[in-house]
């Protein structure tokens, strides 16, 4: 009796074995790289769609992979190259018996995806491309392709009206190159360019007005200036035009500001920045300022012959004449016009710079004659 009480228990469980590996099931597969050739070392990742349950496989040397021993069920199987998804088969339901055959290609799935992006691209679907998609990815294709006819349809207007404007400009119709730019903003608010134009089209409408209407339109250039200076902060291009707008405005400090920091931006172009800094600052009355700005931009690059020249300029109106007329230059300023004329001989202020030279030690005539009394000695007749 107690043998018999053992053994039915045993009986029963190995039924009950029996039975659960019975539902069990297999996947299996090859696959070939985008080479075309057996992929080793892939990671195959078998998810269950149904209840949970994660499994995982990788490729042998020939590409192929099993694996048993699943539940029955459906799946999403998931291939992985170098830690990234690159191919996937969703919703494979497997079977008692033979394994479900799983393969990938991924140089056949490389094609598809660039015949798809290009159908995608073009508005135009195969009847094949458009069986083999999902609702999901067709969803998605369609949204993409409408998205692009957007985007096309918008850039269109966007060059159209930017072109306008770059037309309108030179041709110097600043109130068309105004609208013309003002549309392009509104159809992409984010490209620097557009506003360094409005604005560069507000300071020439500027030029062309009175008052309160010059005012407006200069205030309006300084702001769009800004507002691309905002967009593209590292363009020192853009803060060199800025600060000789503020010149216009009559904003030499601002203007000294920005030229300093286009400097800053390019050190390769500092010369020229320095430069245009001491011009700004002869012409609005500060010659200490402009000496040193040209100083600079001779610092910043020594073969800048017009720099030499203004700066010699610039010492020159420092010169001291003395009681008897004799002209003493600051320190430097022989040395600064030398230099030009050794770098451009037959420059422009070539004469100019050989005169300031020849006068320096000479001697100036001081002694102040009465014109009238030059000229009434002349008229007087011998009696």
């Amino acid at each position: 009796m107690k043998v018999r009480n053992f053994a039915l228990p045993a009986v029963g469980l190995l039924l009950l074995s029996l039975s659960a590996f019975g539902q069990t099931s297999s996947i299996e597969g090859d696959v070939k790289g985008v080479d075309g050739k057996p992929l080793r070392g892939g990671l195959v990742k078998i998810e269950r769609k149904d209840i949970r349950g994660n499994y995982q496989v990788k490729t042998n040397k020939k590409g192929h992979f099993f694996h048993a021993g699943l539940p029955l069920g459906m799946y999403r199987v998931i291939l992985e190259v170098d830690g990234k998804q690159v191919d996937m088969v969703d919703n494979v339901r497997t079977r008692l018996g033979d394994p479900t055959v799983v393969n990938f290609d991924l140089e056949a799935a490389e094609k598809r995806r660039q015949a798809m992006q290009q159908a995608a691209e073009s508005g135009q679907l195969t009847k094949e491309q458009t069986r083999d998609l999902s609702p999901e990815q067709r969803e998605q294709i369609e949204r993409a392709m409408k998205q692009r006819e957007e985007a096309l349809k918008k850039n269109k207007a966007l060059s159209d009206a930017f072109n306008e404007g770059m037309n309108a400009l030179q041709a110097k119709s600043y109130d068309t190159a105004v609208a013309a730019f003002e549309k392009a903003g509104e159809l992409d608010a984010k490209q620097h360019v557009v506003w360094a134009q409005l604005a560069e089209a507000y300071i020439g409408l500027s030029g062309t007005k009175t008052g309160a209407e010059r005012d407006a339109a200069m205030e309006k250039g300084l702001l769009t200036y800004q507002k691309a200076i905002e967009l593209k902060p590292d363009d020192a291009a853009y803060y060199n035009n800025y600060a000789l707008a503020l010149v216009k405005a009559k904003k030499v400090e601002e203007a000294k500001a920005a030229l300093t920091k286009a400097a800053e931006i390019n050190p390769a172009g500092a010369g020229q920045y320095y430069y245009n800094l001491g011009a700004v600052l002869t012409n609005t009355g500060q010659a200490d300022a402009a000496t040193e700005a040209f100083k600079l931009a001779i610092d910043a690059d020594p073969n800048y012959a017009e720099a030499y020249y203004q700066y010699g300029v610039s010492l020159m109106s420092k010169a001291q004449i003395d009681a008897e007329g004799k002209v003493t230059p600051a320190p430097g300023t022989r040395e600064a016009l030398e230099k030009y004329l050794e770098l451009k001989a037959d420059g422009p202020n070539a004469e100019s710079a050989k005169g300031m030279i020849a006068m320096m030690g000479a001697k100036l005539d001081t002694k102040y004659q009465n014109p009238n009394e030059a000229a009434g000695k002349k008229g007087k007749k011998k009696k």
